[in-house]
């Protein structure tokens, strides 16, 4: 059960429902957003998210979670836990972030987003809350801690059985690192968020490891031995790391997906079908499953693992149209637009252009980004530039100067749906227009090609 809300009182006092949920985010986006602003990252910390689910009545005490952190594939993880845990008869609540096109896709139960009335009445509930914990000389909560504390009130009243919680943007002093979690994942070490001077990725881990409680299970994708060493230093229960305690041993195309071959420590798994495209699934699906084995600490059946087959990721090299291709991938660094650039390489057969809309934020090198793309194999015949509807957006003609100084053709036009549509126009049946550089632009492609039945 919800506790009881904080009651207002006095002349400033305001009733706790919001009449619809537009006015709940408008009160909301009144609060900093650090996935809007660079941020300092300096002097964080999680106890006044602590004093705010306090003041909730705990509620991500009430079930047990599995805990995603990396640098990419944290989505497809989740997603794919979930699935498992779903198949095992299990009531999942799913917590993710950004959002591809709505704030309620941030928190699922058994794949269904929270309604428009339920998020405004949880909002409404937190703003009293957060009157009284203001009014008591505590801080005010950023836009992030809000969402992810009524992420986990919802959780608790929907009465989960297991919430899988997908980091924001960091792991120690990320809002999210209050959850009980019996499986932490870490899926890989990339440059993101970093200057890039000696010694990141052992920043990087050490920040992320954080998620790594003692007794819990840790799960880690890919990486070197020194990585793995300072996620031993957080002494979790056990440590099963790609490659050494489970391994992806076999990972090939299949119409539609990947057929995935994984060891782990209680059995071999053969011939698993994933419903998603790119090698880098293949991994993402052998880390999902040696994370939930760990969780049952059973082997799991061919019932279970026939789930995965049927798991869709919004954004995630989703494939929209076939004549032209239209594939919408929300690869916001180097390593996620070369994992998109190599599964359109190696995956589909283009025979006449192809066209990529580029839209990023301004912590990203355009030129790295491309490069990545370049590296891949993946053709690149035209470049549309566009800026999406962030505060933190790149401008478009940084991405066209970018493109122009690698000898690849490129043309600007900063809103997303109008760069859509010129990609699509320059378009025939034999073409594909790849649209990427960020979950905001893909966000906005897919609401503009939904409106327009595309």
């Amino acid at each position: 059960m919800r506790p009881k809300p904080v009651q207002a009182t006095g002349p400033g006092a305001r009733p706790a429902d919001f009449p619809s949920l537009a006015e709940a985010r408008a009160w909301l986006d009144g609060h900093v957003n650090l996935e809007a602003t660079a941020g300092d990252v300096d002097g964080l910390t999680i106890a006044p998210m602590r004093e705010l689910l306090a003041a909730l009545g705990d509620p991500q005490a009430d079930y047990p979670a599995v805990h995603i952190t990396g640098t990419n594939g944290k989505g497809s993880v989740a997603a794919l836990i979930a699935a498992l845990a779903g198949a095992w008869g299990m009531s999942v609540g799913v917590y993710s972030s950004p959002h591809v096109e709505r704030i309620n896709e941030r928190m699922t139960v058994g794949g269904d987003p929270i309604d428009d009335a339920e998020l405004a009445e949880l909002l409404g509930h937190l703003r009293l809350v957060e009157d009284h914990l203001v009014a008591g000389g505590g801080p005010r909560p950023s836009w992030f801690e809000l969402v992810t504390a009524a992420a986990l009130r919802w959780f608790a009243d929907a009465a989960v059985d297991l919430a899988v919680v997908e980091v924001g943007k960091l792991g120690r002093y990320d809002a999210t690192n209050v959850v009980n979690s019996e499986v932490a994942v870490i899926t890989n070490i990339g440059r993101d968020h970093t200057d890039g001077r000696p010694g990141w990725e052992e920043e990087v881990m050490g920040e992320k490891a954080g998620i790594l409680h003692p007794g819990a299970t840790a799960v880690l994708g890919p990486m070197d031995s020194d990585l793995v060493a300072i996620a031993a230093e957080e002494s979790p229960g056990e440590l099963l790391v790609a490659g050494r305690q489970f391994e992806l041993e076999e990972d090939r195309p299949a119409v539609g997906g990947r057929l995935i071959t994984v060891r782990t420590p209680r059995a071999r798994y053969d011939d698993v079908y994933v419903s998603l495209f790119g090698a880098h699934q293949g991994q993402n699906a052998a880390t999902a499953i040696a994370a939930f084995e760990s969780l049952v600490d059973q082997e799991l059946d061919e019932s279970v693992l026939g789930a995965m087959g049927d798991v869709a990721v919004p954004a995630r090299f989703e494939v929209v149209s076939r004549q032209p291709l239209v594939v919408i991938d929300g690869a916001h660094n180097p390593d996620g637009l070369a994992a998109a650039s190599a599964t359109l390489a190696d995956e589909f057969s283009v025979l006449g252009t192809v066209t990529w809309v580029v839209g990023m934020m301004s912590d990203k090198d355009p030129d790295a980004m491309l490069g990545a793309m370049a590296a891949s194999g993946a053709r690149c015949d035209l470049v549309v530039g566009c800026a999406p509807d962030w505060p933190r957006a790149l401008p478009a003609a940084e991405v066209v100067a970018a493109a122009r100084g690698r000898g690849i053709d490129a043309e600007a036009v900063d809103d997303v749906a109008e760069a859509v549509e010129r990609a699509l126009a320059l378009s025939t049946e034999e073409d594909a227009v790849i649209i990427t550089g960020s979950l905001y632009t893909a966000g906005a492609a897919r609401l503009h090609m939904t409106a327009a039945n595309k």
